[in-house]
């Protein structure tokens, strides 16, 4: 993402707690910040972080925000939920700072080609004055409402994302106790009424998951669909499919998959022995 702004042509500063991944950007002419504080001086500010805890860290914690103008835009691109960015809200409009939660739909790849999409809370004008970043990061966006709402919607995405990348983990794994191979399962999902640019992309992730790199990890899905309940919570709704998703995500993060893309529920769907009524159906079939 920053690589896309730096090739738009803004002046970039970068900070990340690892310091050697900032260096890939320093070769392209990003300025590489000692610590977050020396970010203040930017019209923009982007966050890209784990979660809440890590965003308050190096926004507030830091002296960050104290260092920052008043007018200046804090563009909070993590997904942490509208509960943190109410928390944040509060921190950047004590210093005059203008807050927008932009969270994104997208992977890594999807990121570096400048392909993303951002969903953002906040007021208007400093949506305006943030546009011309958004615009070199993203395929596009959208100012949905006010503080909160891109946050909100980013959690409504992430578990249609979660309980998709479920189902087509279902699908496939019934197909195989059938004795149908998952390249050919996954043909005929991929060229019939649920085909899809998710199922597109998540291909080599279902299929061939060792030579595939990681976009999105179990992890961070379990935190986003945590996060996607206490919403659901606060507002009276009921997730029933993305709890359902929620409780292979929590198998495959204690067989050790955590780090994995979140395609590995699929080996946690696959565990066990074919029964004799599936093997004698299979004969049958035969």
């Amino acid at each position: 993402m920053a690589r896309n702004v730096l090739a738009a042509g803004f002046p970039v500063v970068v900070w990340n707690r690892t310091t050697e991944r900032c260096a890939p950007l320093a070769t392209l002419g990003a300025e590489v910040a000692d610590d977050p504080a020396g970010l203040a001086g930017a019209d923009v500010v982007v966050t890209m972080l784990f979660d809440g805890a890590a965003v308050r860290s190096t926004l507030v914690d830091s002296g960050l925000l104290d260092a920052m103008r008043p007018g200046d835009v804090v563009v909070e691109m993590s997904t942490i939920g509208p509960r943190a960015v109410a928390e944040l809200s509060v921190e950047t409009g004590r210093r005059g700072v203008r807050l927008l939660d932009a969270p994104v739909s997208g992977s890594v790849s999807v990121a570096h080609a400048g392909q993303l999409f951002a969903m953002v809370g906040g007021e208007p004008e400093a949506y305006e004055r943030a546009t011309p970043i958004l615009d070199a990061m993203t395929k596009g966006h959208a100012l949905l409402g006010p503080s909160g709402s891109g946050a909100a919607m980013k959690l409504a995405v992430n578990a249609m994302v979660a309980v998709t990348n479920e189902s087509v983990a279902e699908t496939l794994a019934l197909a195989e106790r059938v004795g149908i191979e998952s390249r050919r399962a996954y043909e005929v999902l991929g060229n019939g009424a649920l085909a899809s640019p998710f199922l597109a992309y998540k291909r080599a992730a279902f299929l061939d998951p060792e030579n595939e790199p990681v976009a999105f990890t179990s992890e961070l899905m379990r935190k986003d669909l945590t996060l996607a309940a206490e919403l659901a919570e606060d507002v009276g709704a009921r997730l029933p499919a993305a709890e359902a998703a929620a409780r292979v995500l929590d198998e495959a993060i204690q067989d050790g998959l955590a780090q994995a893309d979140m395609a590995g529920v699929l080996s946690v769907l696959r565990d066990g022995e074919l029964s004799d009524t599936v093997n004698d159906y299979t004969r049958e079939e035969s």
